[in-house]
This record gives structure tokens, sequence and C-alpha cells, in this order.
């Protein structure tokens, strides 16, 4: 029997894209069972409407308060009683109270070889920095940016040509596998 996920996403929904694929494989464990946007023009969702996967879009912008917005998705995701919540470019750092009424059953994953090169533009990071690997890091999610506990990693070499765009495409392609095999893993 599979196990609901949710995804939440912010933009245009690649690594949902890569694990909607993984759960029509036979024998995967997980099936997506709710798409939560924060933003309604997020290509993602057309993405999840391709798949006839249900999907919202709850605005923060929507709610007087983080916390309104917060119950909100607390309320929708636990209608679904997802084992696992997937951030896939969620772009909103969640807070403790809400981290802990979902303990353990968040996961995220980051374009970079965490802890280096937490948020924004980890690629230029990588680059700027002179580091020989660029990667991405699927970990669990606490109150902190990019900082909850590594699940798992998967690098990829910095090449002297590679810019930010060549990185973040060869970052991406790991990601894309990286992502629904930590999923398969955490739920079988």
């Amino acid at each position: 029997m599979k196990k609901n996920i949710v995804v939440l996403i912010s933009g245009r929904g690649s690594n949902l894209k890569s694990i909607i694929n993984a759960t029509k494989e036979t024998g995967y464990p997980a099936n997506i069972s709710l798409v939560i946007s924060d933003n309604s023009k997020a290509q993602g969702l057309n993405i999840a409407k391709d798949n006839s996967i249900d999907n919202i879009i709850i605005e923060k912008s929507s709610f007087d308060s983080k916390k309104k917005f917060e119950d909100d998705l607390v309320e929708k995701i636990t209608q679904h009683n997802p084992s696992l919540i997937c951030l896939a470019g969620f772009m909103i750092i969640l807070s403790k109270d809400f981290v802990n009424k979902f303990k353990g059953k968040i996961i995220n994953i980051h374009p970079s070889l965490l802890p280096k090169h937490k948020g924004l533009n980890t690629h230029e990071k990588a680059i700027n920095s002179g580091d020989k690997y660029g990667g991405c890091t699927v970990h669990h999610v606490n109150d902190r940016m990019d900082d909850g506990e590594i699940i798992a990693q998967q690098k990829v070499i910095i090449t002297s040509d590679d810019t930010a765009d060549t990185l973040k495409k060869k970052v991406l392609e790991l990601e894309h596998k990286l992502y629904p095999k930590v999923i398969r893993e955490l739920l079988s």
C-alpha cells in the first residue's frame, strides 16, 4: 500500500515532476496526495494538474500573520495524513511550531553540499568560493534555513569552465535522481 506524501512548491516544479515520475514506477512506496503552492503563478501547479493531483494555492500574503498562514497549511496537510511532507523549491522558512507538528516528517532538497552555501545563489557561491564540488542535499527540516540533519548528498565536479548556469543544470540532474530515491528509502 502506497503512503501519502504532500509536496510544497513555490516555482517551476522540476523536482515535483521527478517525484511524480517516480510514483508511477512499480513498487514505489509513495503517492502524492496533495501539492500546495504559496505562489499562484508557480508552474509546478500545472504539472500537478496535468497529472490529476489535488493542488491548492495558499499564499502567505492572504493572511494577516505567518501563524494564520501556517495554521491553514497545517489544516490542509493534516487532511491528507501524509507520511512525508516534501519541500521542493518551497521558499518559506517554516516556524518551530509548524515543524514540531510534523516532527521528523518534513524533508527538503537544497542545491548545495550543506552545510556549505545555505540560501539562494548556491551555484555562484560554490564557484566564487573555488569549491571543487557542487551538489545537492536532502535534509530534515527544522526552523532554520537549510539547517536540518542531512539525510543524503550527491556531488558533481565543478570544472574550470563551469558557470552558475552550467553548474545549476548539472546539480538539477542530480536532484531529480536523489530526491525520489531518498523518499523511496524513507518510506520503504
